[in-house]
């Protein structure tokens, strides 16, 4: 059944049209297609910088260096205090109108990407790094002092502290908030729609506009996003089970859990650093 047939035989019912939902969730079209892995790939390379840029906020929060402390929390201060549709405005549009700095086009080996992906991409990583800044320094906060003493006593450096004793231990209580982080960066791509960039949620809008299927195409879009944050769920609970501790018996949250909310097993530390994520705000 192509598009125009489908359209041509929806226009004429009335109510829920399900032979027009069922056709658009079974065989997506190519522009939606191109919309939802525009929203997987942009999803993954934002949480990976803001993951790293985030490790980096938190050092610079710890050092004794009180110019590093004051820019770290600075940085999370103006980030976690404005709109994310805000920034993504000011960055796309504001920079050019302003004069600073336009994004362009770039080609890279033979893909090109978008002027407008870069900055997506760019004000998500940045918006993200703020929240992980605050998990990382929440998860190292966790961590009984006196390990990092005593490393230091045995000669450690620093760094290597750090490398070998705590960040093996924050990394286990990051993983539950960092899943949350993620599931909030897929369903926070929908705002992309307001620089013109075509994810998923953007071409939705596009497919509503000419079909005036407005409930039907937003539930196969809701979906869409529902199957993104489940795969993700069994992602995530692969991670932390890799990662935990085998001297240490927490009780995980089971899938009905996962997908529910809530679910035992957490420990304070955990918990001190899910509540600084997005969802503590």
């Amino acid at each position: 059944m192509t598009h125009a047939t489908v359209l041509a035989d929806t226009g004429q019912q009335g109510g829920f049209d399900w032979p027009f939902f069922w056709h658009y969730l079974s065989s997506p079209s190519g522009p939606f297609l191109d919309g939802l892995w525009r929203t997987v790939y942009i999803s993954v390379l934002a949480q990976l910088l803001g993951v790293l840029l985030g490790f980096a906020i938190a050092l610079a929060q710890r050092s004794r260096f009180a110019p590093l402390r004051w820019g770290g929390r600075t940085y999370v201060w103006l980030v976690r205090g404005t709109p994310l549709l805000v920034q993504l405005v000011l960055v796309y549009n504001g920079l050019a109108a302003a004069g600073i700095y336009r994004f362009g086009d770039v080609q890279l080996g033979g893909l090109v990407l978008l002027g407008v992906v870069q900055a997506a991409i760019l004000t998500l990583a940045v918006n993200e790094g703020a929240y992980m800044a605050e998990i990382f320094r929440a998860a190292l906060d966790a961590i009984d002092p006196g390990q990092a003493e005593a490393a230091q006593a045995l000669g450690m450096t620093p760094g290597m502290t750090m490398r070998v004793v705590l960040l093996p231990q924050a990394i286990r209580i990051i993983v539950p908030p960092l899943g949350n982080e993620f599931n909030l960066m897929m369903k926070s791509t929908s705002l992309l729609s307001v620089i013109g960039l075509q994810e998923m949620f953007l071409t939705v809008q596009s497919i509503n506009s000419a079909t005036f299927k407005t409930f039907e195409i937003f539930l196969v879009a809701a979906c869409y996003y529902l199957a993104l944050t489940t795969v993700w769920s069994f992602v995530q609970r692969f991670i932390e089970r890799k990662l935990a501790d085998p001297g240490q018996v927490i009780a995980a949250p089971s899938l009905r859990e996962r997908f529910t909310g809530g679910g035992p097993g957490r420990t304070a530390g955990r918990e001190n650093a899910t509540l600084v994520g997005k969802e503590a705000h």
